[in-house]
């Protein structure tokens, strides 16, 4: 990471990235990890609460929605949101925030999918509970990496004792391109989750393509974890 270590880009650039339609980032699938790995994020659970830190218009939300979970996002950008339900054919409802100033919330008719358009960091528990399961993909890759370890502060505060957050990741050759996505190794994880969190990689995949060559890249990897509250900190609760 040493080479991105001092990368910084304010909210405002994420904004522009939205407004200038750069969301290059965007899936228009649901994500394969993410199908891939469900069974161990589920469990056997009904109605699993969901977080998406910084979920953009991810067509996950739907996809686990549909399923009968509930799904609640943050997302700076009001265009993503906006976009999020028109493209997915659902009536929502925009009211302010009254525990973050300045923020609204927009909700689906049905109440499954909530979205909070407003800083992450300004996010808590206290806003809307905790969390039975976490799908953080394109998240902590594109924060600030000196803004890691207060990522991972609040995310394990929105964790539920039988929250299972499954993690995606992606590593590169960090000289080649200054990110984001920002490289995430595998120490990395360890580092700003391992004290609150025991850890598991499921699945690692070349995820090499065009859009990272074009970009001078020569490989990538994909990688997903599984984070859970260690039971020695269940134990101290």
């Amino acid at each position: 990471m040493s080479a991105q270590a001092n990368r910084v880009m304010a909210l405002s650039e994420w904004e522009d990235r939205w407004n200038e339609g750069k969301t290059g980032f965007h899936r228009p699938e649901v994500h394969n990890l993410l199908e891939n790995n469900l069974d161990k994020v589920i469990c056997g659970r009904k109605e699993v609460r969901f977080f998406f830190p910084l979920c953009g218009k991810a067509v996950d939300m739907k996809w686990l929605a549909d399923m009968g979970h509930t799904v609640v996002g943050v997302e700076i950008s009001e265009k993503g949101i906006k976009q999020f339900f028109a493209e997915q054919n659902l009536a929502f409802n925009e009211e302010p925030v009254a525990a973050i100033p300045g923020a609204n919330v927009f909700k689906s008719a049905d109440g499954k999918i909530s979205i909070y358009q407003c800083d992450l960091y300004k996010f808590s528990s206290a806003v809307a509970g905790k969390f039975g399961g976490i799908w953080d993909r394109g998240a902590l890759v594109a924060i600030n990496p000196c803004d890691r370890q207060k990522y991972a502060t609040l995310l394990m505060s929105l964790m539920n004792n039988d929250c299972r957050y499954l993690l995606d990741t992606v590593e590169y050759n960090s000289e080649l391109y200054k990110g984001p996505p920002f490289v995430v190794s595998e120490e990395d994880v360890k580092n700003e989750f391992g004290g609150g969190c025991d850890i598991e990689l499921l699945e690692s995949v070349d995820a090499f393509g065009e859009k990272y060559k074009s970009v001078g890249l020569d490989s990538l990897t994909e990688k997903v974890y599984l984070l859970i509250i260690k039971s020695t900190n269940l134990l101290q609760k």
